[in-house]
């Protein structure tokens, strides 16, 4: 039986999870045991709900997630807050907590995410990485630049609405990059984990350390 799926809603969320274990060592990075995992997206563990994103996700996940029930020993279902008529990430996390639960894993086997306000939030932290992916020389210039747009405020550590201002510092970066789903997981794949302060990505890395313990030394 494989290890661990990811049921996401999008290919920038997907991405965003294939860049993270695209390190050599990504155990060491998340802080558990190495296990199989497949990090391609469609073919390999990590399925997107093409089509219908995070409403579809939210309202039909016990659907789409159903036949891999025997396959996986546990899932990680991963869908936006914000998008138009959400109930919230208190409900969208106990919908698909239902969802999990009736397509037959155990409550000890999964993680239902929300992540607020969306997974966009995941390219910001202080990291040059951050930076660079935006096409910026460093967080350095980036960050009061950002600040004289009206995108963040000082001493606030991400901007509250993270995709327009991706896309507001790709288009101001000098050659006008277009955001795009390797951009999530070019971020992902190099920037620190312990820099991003989104809750979501905490609550991952901290089920992942669960799951699949670091050997004792």
């Amino acid at each position: 039986m494989k290890e661990l799926l990811f049921r996401v809603a999008d290919n920038c969320m997907a991405e965003s999870i294939a860049g993270l274990f695209d390190r050599t060592a990504w155990e060491q990075v998340i802080g558990c045991r190495r296990f199989e995992f497949d990090n391609r997206v469609g073919s390999g563990d990590i399925k997107v709900a093409s089509g219908r994103n995070d409403p579809g996700l939210f309202s039909e996940g016990c659907e789409l997630v159903r036949p891999f029930f025997g396959e996986y020993r546990r899932v990680v279902m991963i869908v936006d807050e914000a998008w138009e008529g959400s109930p919230g990430a208190a409900a969208i996390e106990a919908r698909l907590r239902d969802h999990l639960l009736r397509a037959g894993w155990s409550s000890d086997d999964i993680l239902p995410l929300a992540v607020c306000p969306e997974v966009d939030v995941w390219l910001w932290s202080d990291s040059p990485h951050s930076a660079t992916a935006l096409g910026w020389p460093s967080w350095a210039e980036l960050r009061p630049a950002l600040e004289r747009g009206g995108w963040i405020e000082p001493g606030q550590p991400k901007p509250d609405r993270p995709k327009e201002a991706a896309d507001w510092a790709l288009k101001h970066c000098g050659h006008k990059a277009r955001r795009s789903a390797a951009l999530y997981r070019q971020v992902a794949s190099r920037a620190s984990i312990k820099r991003c302060e989104d809750s979501a990505l905490k609550r991952l890395m901290n089920a992942l350390r669960a799951w699949f313990p670091a050997e004792a030394a």
